[in-house]
C-alpha cells in the first residue's frame, strides 16, 4: 500500500497559470463612483491584457451605491469579457471584500482603489510572490524605503501616526496597513477571511494582524503613490472606527476568540530551524541563554565574593570575584549565546569583555561606595545590594555584548586570495 503525502499547507506550491479559471481576481469596491469607474477599468482593464499573460479577472464590488455606478459597471461588462460584477444591498469596504474574495475561483485575489492612486507598475511585483508560493499576502506599502508619495502633510502625519499605534498596540510588523493595493492567495484566505470581523476600512488592518499573529509571510512592495485630492473618505470617522477596532483585535486576542494558536498551526510557516556554525541564534534564544549563563555568573561570583571578602574586605573581593567570572562569563556568550566558534577574534572579544566589565565593576562598586559611605550595612544588606547592582550591570551587558562585542557586522571577514 503506498503512503499518501502529507498535504503541502496552503499558500506553499506554485499556482498553475495554465487552468480555465482565472488565475488572478482584481476587485474595485466602489460606492457612488460613476465618474471614476469607467476610467478605472479601461486603465486596469489595458495594464492587465499588456503586462500578464495568464487568465484574470476585474470584478467590480458595488457597495449599494444610489447613482449610475451599478449601471457602468454593467456596461463594461458587457463590453469585457473579462469583467464581472457582484453587487451588495450594504455598504462597506471589507464586507464587499470579503464576499467577493469568499466566492471568487480565482487563486490570487486582490484588491485596489478605484482612484488608482498607486502605480499599476507595481501589480507585478505584488503578485508574484503570492504565485510562486513565497509569500502569502502582499501590500503596497508608502511607507517602506523605496516608495515615492505625493500627499499633503495632514495625511501623511496621520498615516505614519497610525501605523505607529499598530505597532504598539498590535506589534504589527507591517509598514503601512491601509495603502489601497494588497493581494492574498486564495487558499490562505479561505481560511482567514471568516475570521475577519470588521465590514469598513479596518478590515485591511484585521487582515493584517491576523495573518501575522498566525504565522503568514507578507511581502511589502514600495509603491509610487499619489494622493486622490477628491477622495470621500471621512478621516475623523475612520480613525475613529479604527481605534475601536484596534481595542477588539486585542480583546479578542486575549479572550481566544480569535483562534490564533490553531491558525498559526495550520496555516504557519514553520521556523528554518537551522544551527550554523556563525549564524547567530533569535533575540529570544540570545535572552534565554544569556540569561542561563548570567545566573550561573552571579552564582560564582556569590561564591567568591564570600569565600575572598573575610580575607581582603569587600572592595578587593568584589574586584576579584567579577573579574574572574567575567572571563567565564564572556567565553561562554561568545560560544552559546551569540554562535561565534574558533580562535578568530577570541583575544578581541575577550579584552572587550573586560571593558563592559569594567563598567559592571564600576556599577557594583560605586553601589558599595554609596552604602558604605552612608551606612554601616551588614553582610545580607551588602550582598542585596550586589545583586541589584549587578542585575543592572548584566542588563547593559547584554546589551554591549550584542550590539558591539559580538555584533555579527563587527566579525572579521575572511581576506580574498589572488
Amino acid at each position: 500500500m503506498t503512503a499518501t503525502a502529507p498535504a503541502s499547507r496552503p499558500g506553499t506550491v506554485p499556482v498553475d497559470l495554465a487552468g480555465p479559471q482565472p488565475v488572478l481576481d482584481v476587485v474595485i469596491p466602489v460606492y457612488n463612483e460613476e465618474t471614476d469607474l469607467e476610467p478605472c477599468i479601461r486603465r486596469l482593464h489595458a495594464h492587465l491584457a499588456e503586462h500578464v499573460s495568464y487568465p484574470y479577472r476585474i470584478t467590480v464590488a458595488d457597495n449599494a451605491s444610489t447613482d449610475t455606478t451599478l449601471q457602468v459597471a454593467e456596461r463594461l461588462a458587457r463590453e469585457f469579457p473579462e469583467v464581472a460584477v457582484h453587487h451588495l444591498d450594504e455598504k462597506g469596504r471589507g464586507r464587499a471584500l470579503n464576499a467577493v474574495w469568499q466566492a471568487s475561483d480565482a487563486a490570487v485575489l486582490a484588491y485596489m482603489d478605484v482612484d488608482l492612486s498607486t502605480d499599476l507598475a507595481a501589480l507585478g511585483p505584488l503578485v508574484a510572490p503570492l504565485l510562486s508560493g513565497h509569500s502569502d499576502l502582499a501590500i503596497g506599502s508608502r511607507l517602506a524605503r523605496g516608495a515615492r508619495v505625493v500627499r499633503g502633510p495632514k495625511r501623511e502625519f496621520i498615516s505614519r501616526c497610525y501605523n505607529l499605534i499598530l505597532r504598539s498596540t498590535l506589534a504589527a510588523k507591517f509598514s503601512d496597513a491601509q495603502c489601497g493595493f494588497k493581494a492574498i492567495r486564495a487558499d490562505v484566505a479561505r481560511e482567514l477571511l471568516p475570521h475577519v470581523v470588521d465590514t469598513g476600512w479596518f478590515f485591511d488592518t484585521e487582515l493584517l494582524v491576523l495573518a501575522q499573529r498566525a504565522g503568514l509571510r507578507i511581502h511589502e512592495v514600495p509603491v509610487d503613490w499619489v494622493d486622490d485630492p477628491d477622495s470621500s473618505v471621512n478621516i475623523l470617522r475612520t480613525a475613529t472606527e479604527d481605534l475601536k477596532g484596534i481595542a477588539r483585535v486585542t480583546k479578542a486576542t486575549f479572550t481566544g476568540e480569535i483562534p490564533v494558536s490553531r491558525l498559526r498551526e495550520q496555516l504557519g510557516r514553520q521556523p528554518i530551524g537551522v544551527d550554523a556554525p556563525g549564524v547567530p541564534p533569535r533575540l529570544v534564544t540570545q535572552l534565554v541563554r544569556f540569561a542561563a549563563i548570567g545566573v550561573s555568573s552571579t552564582l560564582a561570583y556569590l561564591v567568591l565574593f564570600l569565600l575572598l571578602r573575610t580575607v581582603v574586605g569587600a572592595q578587593p573581593a568584589n574586584f576579584a570575584a567579577l573579574l574572574v567570572t567575567a572571563i567565564g562569563n564572556t567565553a561562554l556568550n561568545r560560544r552559546l549565546t551569540f554562535g561565534i566558534r574558533g580562535r578568530a577574534g577570541a583575544g578581541r572579544h575577550q579584552f572587550e569583555g573586560l571593558i563592559v566589565f569594567g563598567l559592571g565593576l564600576a556599577l557594583t562598586s560605586g553601589s558599595l561606595a554609596l552604602l558604605n559611605g552612608s551606612t554601616t550595612p551588614g553582610l545580607v544588606l551588602e550582598l542585596v545590594v550586589l545583586v541589584l547592582a549587578n542585575l543592572a550591570a548584566t542588563v547593559l551587558r547584554f546589551l554591549l555584548l550584542r550590539g558591539w562585542v559580538f555584533n555579527p557586522r563587527r566579525q572579521a571577514t575572511p581576506k580574498k586570495e589572488y
